[in-house]
């Protein structure tokens, strides 16, 4: 690949962003840290194209990106694509980097319906197959579609079997900055919730979405309470489409007064710091980017082996790990984690060293090369 030194000898590279969600999660985080690390280097030009009325769109206009909004609509829709084809018109896009499956969707008809159209990067961040539909096919080998940036190798591997050309994909881990955690502990949730300083506090921080798999978290809970375990338990996070039915099973398994739902939080570094454990209980994940959050607060984890957190977390090194579902396991590790204080010590220990392979530095530093590569003007000035 191209290194990022050698940019300063090359032409400017306009990058045109798609980001079609109307939320703030993991993905639209990472995008964040890209741009911000991006715009470190004067040679490359960034404009967003976001949903209008969005979290994106309030981010940009804080950081004063460059951006254009269009309403939420069918990526399918004639609107979506002319639009995009009309922002790389107006800007000269080089290259088009999709955040997100409708993204995706939008630059590929964009490249079918104009003949002018930018070589295009697809950001994959989920750890299920792509879907054996002709259309779903046709975009992901689409001949516009020159790399597949997979969050991690499991989902490079799952994502393989539809891709004719397979050295389109590459893997570039999500990064974090470790210096967003900088407040150490705080007793906000024990106020907050009127948590005695004796109790353990074991969280998770994630939308209550089906793939968080929240009724293994509960589950779980409820093993550790009927050992006695002296701990009250966090649901962190906003409405992912389950909360009602979360909720609903907290109150059937008669566990309200152990699990607290904080919903939707602003002030997750000062919190996170705060757990004693943080419990991750996911069935499905690309990688895991609110693990990489809990190791820079120094709080160890206990994690499903979900996706691509076995990236992150090795087993008995820095974390336990459990199968997917198996709250009897999960229960187990945790218990380890709290009655040996040594082990704790080094699982902490241990979590730190592991964020030098995920700095969102390192993250974008990657993309970078893979936009040199495949942006052929500016490679062949470059090299």
């Amino acid at each position: 690949m191209v290194e990022i030194s050698k940019i300063e000898s090359a032409l400017e590279i306009n990058i045109l962003h798609i980001s079609t969600p109307l939320s703030w999660r993991g993905g639209e985080q990472q995008l964040a840290y890209l741009i911000e690390e991006l715009a470190k280097h004067k040679e490359v030009n960034q404009v967003v194209c976001c949903a209008a009325n969005s979290k994106m769109q309030t981010f940009c206009e804080e950081q004063k990106i460059t951006h254009v909004t269009t309403p939420k609509r069918t990526p399918y829709h004639p609107f979506s694509f002319r639009k995009v084809h009309q922002i790389c018109e107006e800007y000269s896009i080089d290259l088009i980097h999709t955040h997100d499956a409708h993204a995706h969707t939008i630059a590929w008809l964009s490249s079918v319906y104009y003949k002018k159209s930018p070589p295009i990067i697809v950001s994959r961040r989920v750890d299920f197959a792509v879907k054996k539909k002709y259309f779903s096919l046709k975009k992901y080998n689409a001949e516009a579609v020159k790399k597949i940036v997979c969050v991690s190798d499991l989902v490079r591997q799952i994502t393989a079997p539809a891709i004719l050309d397979r050295d389109k994909l590459v893997v570039v881990h999500d990064g974090i900055n470790p210096n967003k955690f900088k407040y150490g502990a705080s007793d906000i949730l024990r106020e907050e919730f009127r948590i005695p300083k004796d109790v353990f506090l074991i969280g998770k921080v994630a939308a209550i979405a089906p793939h968080k798999d929240y009724f293994t978290f509960v589950n779980t809970v409820e093993k550790l309470v009927v050992q006695k375990i002296k701990a009250h338990f966090f649901i962190i996070g906003g409405d992912g489409g389950e909360e009602r039915n979360i909720r609903n099973y907290v109150k059937e398994k008669k566990l309200g007064k152990h699990i607290s739902f904080t919903r939707h939080r602003t002030d997750i570094p000062k919190i996170l710091p705060e757990l004693d454990l943080f419990l991750f209980t996911s069935k499905t994940e690309g990688l895991g980017t609110s693990v990489l959050d809990a190791l820079a607060c120094k709080v160890p984890v206990v994690s499903t082996n979900a996706g691509g957190v076995p990236e992150i977390i090795k087993d008995e090194i820095n974390g336990l790990l459990a199968p997917v579902g198996d709250a009897n396991k999960l229960s187990e590790q945790v218990i380890r984690i709290l009655n040996n204080s040594k082990l704790r010590a080094q699982i902490i220990k241990e979590g730190i060293n592991t964020l030098e392979n995920f700095t969102k530095e390192k993250m974008a530093q990657k993309t970078l090369e893979i936009y040199l590569e495949c942006t052929t003007l500016i490679k062949n000035r470059a090299l």
